[in-house]
């Protein structure tokens, strides 16, 4: 069985060359190949059809967000996650909105690269808890600035929402409500006195009705309506 196919994307060639360093070193993933630019990143995902793209926000000519945006467009095959230096800056949550798949820090440890690759290419999302916290802080007040027509569009997406969600059970809408704030279907678990099998059946039930890709697209949709 071929191993996970992924394209690391950065400006930075010691950073391409020490996460290739990191992939490559374990079984059961290969580095297809290296981007330095947005427009390469879009290229080449398109000629080689990675699983996973490792995406840099900050790039020249194109950078990750529109790169993204044009892979999940164009390329349904491959996932991508999100690489940056800050714990949040102005381009997370266009990243996440652009279709990624996971956003994670370049200071996380080997393992949690690592796992996050493995897990998006299992078609699970990885969103780093203080990252998602810091979304969450930031979008609220962004919500809180007065402005008439935002408000009723905020209102029109807050009862969209509200209907959606009437689709799921009362345990389904708990773990939702977990999932959103960035716990991990073990802390989910823990939390709800519930199995982690239990606690995955829940969650593809709740993409499956809600029509989401992943967890991240259902964070997306808490943000933007307002339903946390």
């Amino acid at each position: 069985m071929s191993g996970i196919r992924v394209l690391i994307a950065d400006d930075q060639a010691l950073i391409r060359t020490g996460l290739a360093m990191v992939l490559g070193a374990s079984d059961g993933i290969d580095v297809v190949a290296e981007a330095s630019d947005g427009i390469e990143a879009v290229a080449l995902t398109a000629a080689l059809n990675p699983d996973i793209v490792l995406m840099d926000v900050q790039m020249p000519r194109m950078d990750g967000i529109e790169a993204t945006r044009e892979i999940t467009a164009h390329s349904g095959d491959s996932r991508v996650i999100i690489l940056t230096t800050f714990d949040i800056d102005a381009y997370a949550f266009g990243g996440l909105e652009a279709g990624a798949s996971g956003f994670l820090l370049k200071d996380s440890t080997s393992d949690d690269i690592l796992a996050a690759v493995r897990a998006v290419a299992a078609g699970d999302a990885v969103l780093a808890p203080r990252v998602t916290s810091e979304l969450l802080r930031r979008y609220g007040d962004l919500r809180r600035v007065p402005d008439a027509a935002a408000e009723a569009r905020r209102e029109s997406e807050r009862r969209a929402a509200t209907e959606r969600l009437q689709a799921l059970t009362e345990r389904e809408r708990e773990v939702f409500d977990a999932l959103v704030l960035g716990l991990s279907n073990a802390e989910i678990a823990q939390q709800l006195w519930l199995s982690e099998s239990t606690v995955k059946t829940h969650v593809g039930r709740i993409l499956q009705k809600l029509g989401m890709r992943d967890r991240v697209q259902a964070v997306v949709f808490a943000f933007r309506s307002g339903v946390i």
